[in-house]
């Protein structure tokens, strides 16, 4: 095998290292968003369909999705609170 020819492939290698490493914290965030956000949708049902014995309720929309999926749990509980005050 030619030098150019294995220094093309360290070449290659390397530079698939590193795009990976670029591209792949990104996706963790925006999964990591995703999951809270689903764990938030359901929480908050959760929190509706319990709240209707003492008539409560908080609406399950993009927003207070977007809310929880970017606090996660405490954002759901904060909402709560909101919810209590408001």
């Amino acid at each position: 095998m030619d030098t150019n020819t294995i220094i093309i492939y360290i070449a290659c290698i390397c530079f698939l290292f590193i795009f990976g490493r670029i591209f792949i914290l990104p996706i963790k965030s925006i999964l990591k968003l995703v999951f809270n956000s689903i764990l938030g949708a359901i929480l908050i049902y959760i929190i509706n369909v319990i709240g209707t014995l003492f008539n409560f309720h908080i609406g399950l929309n993009y927003i207070t999705s977007i809310f929880v999926g970017i606090l996660g749990v405490p954002g759901a509980i904060l909402l709560v609170i909101l919810k209590l005050f408001i």
